[in-house]
C-alpha cells in the first residue's frame, strides 16, 4: 500500500502529548457496545426498506421511478440534512437524541405497512429518515470520544452494529411480510423499544465520558481542510450510486427479469450487506495498518470485478460474487469516517454528518437517474452502470490529500 501508516495519525507536532492523551482515553468497550446497539437497531428499519419495496410496489401499484422517488426521499431525510445534526452535535452534547432517534426511526418505519397511500407512504419515510439522521453524527461523535487510539479499529466495530442491521433488515422484513402481510413492518417496534429504553438508562454514563473527551480535544487539535472534505465526499457519494443502485434494483432484477420468488429478495440482499459488515470488522485494522487513502483506494479497484461478475454468471455464483462485492465496497465505509474526521478534527460532529449523511444521500439523486434509466432501457443497463462506477470513486481517490495534525495554540 502507499501510505506506511495511518493518515489520521499523520505527522504529530507534539508525539508525546498525542501518546499521553491516547493512553488517558481507553476504548470504554461497554458504551461503544450500547451505541453499536442503537446503530443497529436503527439501520435494522433502514436496511429493511429495500427488501420493504417490492411489497409496497404492488400493494400501491407503483412505478420504478416512483420507487426511486421513495429511495430518493429517505436519503434525502435521513442523509442529506445529517451535517445540520452534525453542526448541533458539534456545538454542545444532546445525548437525549440518541434514544429519541432510536425511538423516532422505528416508528416512521414501522407505520409504514399501514399507509393509506403514496403520499402517506413518503411522509412516514421522511419521519424513518429524519430519525436517521439525528442519531449518527450524535452517536459517531461519542463513539470516536471513547474510541482511544486505533480509532478506525474502534469505529469498525461501532459501524459493525450499524452494517448488521443493514443485513438483517431485509430477511427479517421479508418473513414478517410474508407470514402477516403488511402490517408485518410493526413486529419491528419491538427492537426499536428495547434500544430506546437502554440508551435512556445510561445517558448519565455517556456524560461522564464527555470529560475526557473534552481534555483530549482541548490537547491536540487538527488543521480543517474543506478541499479535501469535499473531494472525500465526492468519492463517497459515488462510491454510494453504486450500493443504493444494487440494494434497490438486485430484488426487481431477480424478480422481474430472472423471475425468481419474491421470498428470495431477503436472502439476496443479506448476502451483499451481511458480507459487507463483515468486511468492515476487517477493514478497521487494516486502515490503521495501512493507511485510511491508500486502503480506500485500492478496496475500490478491488471490488470492481466481482460487481461486472455478478452480473455475468447465475446460480450459486452469482450469490458469492455479490457477498464479494458487498464485503470490499462497504469495507471502505468507516475508514471514509475516519478520513473524514481526520480532515475536519474540529468538527467531528460535522464531518460525521457529511460523510455517513449528505455524500450517502447524494447518491439517492443517483438512484433516482438510474430509477429513470430503467424504466427506458432496462433494469440490466442500469445495474451495469452500478456495477462500474467503482472505477471513479477509485481515480478521484488519487487526488486524495494527507491530513494535517497539529498541537493546538
Amino acid at each position: 500500500m502507499a501510505d506506511s501508516k495511518p493518515a489520521v495519525y499523520s505527522a504529530p507536532a507534539a508525539p508525546g502529548l498525542v501518546a499521553s492523551t491516547a493512553q488517558a482515553i481507553r476504548p470504554n468497550a461497554k458504551l461503544i457496545a450500547l451505541l453499536s446497539l442503537g446503530h443497529f437497531v436503527v439501520d435494522l428499519n433502514q436496511g429493511s426498506l429495500p427488501a420493504f419495496l417490492p411489497f409496497l410496489k404492488t400493494a400501491h401499484q407503483l412505478s420504478y421511478s416512483a420507487v426511486a422517488t421513495i429511495v430518493l426521499a429517505a436519503n434525502v431525510a435521513s442523509s442529506i440534512v445529517q451535517p445540520l445534526f452534525g453542526y448541533f452535535a458539534d456545538q454542545t452534547a444532546r445525548r437525549w437524541m440518541l434514544p429519541a432517534s432510536v425511538l423516532l426511526t422505528g416508528g416512521g418505519f414501522a407505520l409504514m405497512g399501514l399507509a393509506p397511500g403514496y403520499a402517506a407512504l413518503l411522509g412516514l419515510v421522511v419521519v424513518m429518515g429524519l430519525g436517521v439522521a439525528a442519531y449518527h453524527p450524535e452517536a459517531y461523535k461519542t463513539a470516536t470520544g471513547v474510541a482511544g487510539a486505533k480509532k478506525a479499529t474502534a469505529l469498525s466495530w461501532f459501524s459493525l452494529g450499524g452494517n448488521v442491521g443493514v443485513a438483517l433488515g431485509p430477511p427479517v422484513i421479508t418473513a414478517l411480510v410474508t407470514v402477516v402481510g403488511l402490517t408485518g413492518s410493526l413486529g419491528l417496534l419491538a427492537p426499536t423499544l428495547i434500544a430506546s429504553a437502554l440508551l435512556l438508562a445510561v445517558l448519565p454514563a455517556f456524560s461522564q465520558s464527555a470529560a475526557p473527551q473534552a481534555a483530549a480535544a482541548v490537547a491536540v487539535r487538527g488543521v480543517n481542510m474543506p478541499r479535501a472534505m469535499a473531494l472525500l465526499i465526492l468519492v463517497v457519494m459515488i462510491r454510494s450510486w453504486t450500493t443504493l443502485g444494487f440494494t434497490t434494483f438486485v430484488p426487481f432484477y431477480y424478480i422481474d427479469i430472472l423471475g425468481a420468488d419474491p421470498r428470495l429478495v431477503g436472502p439476496l440482499l443479506f448476502v451483499f450487506l451481511g458480507a459487507g459488515a463483515a468486511g468492515t470488522v476487517v477493514a478497521g485494522p487494516l486502515a490503521d495498518r495501512w493507511g485510511a487513502r491508500a486502503f480506500m483506494r485500492w478496496v475500490l479497484l478491488a471490488a470492481l470485478p466481482f460487481g461486472v461478475l455478478f452480473l455475468l454468471v447465475r446460480g450459486p455464483l452469482a450469490f458469492v460474487m455479490l457477498g464479494i462485492f458487498g464485503a470490499l465496497l462497504t469495507s471502505s465505509f468507516t475508514v471514509s469516517v475516519v478520513l473524514g474526521q481526520a480532515y475536519l478534527p474540529r468538527n467531528a460532529g460535522t464531518a460525521s454528518g457529511l460523510i455517513v449523511g449528505f455524500a450517502i444521500g447524494a447518491g439517492g439523486l443517483g438512484v433516482t437517474a438510474l430509477g429513470w434509466f430503467a424504466d427506458r432501457y432496462g433494469l440490466p443497463a442500469a445495474l451495469w452502470i452500478s456495477a462500474l462506477t467503482p472505477l471513479l470513486a477509485f481515480a478521484a481517490t488519487w487526488f486524495l490529500p494527507a491530513p494535517r495534525v497539529h498541537e493546538a495554540r
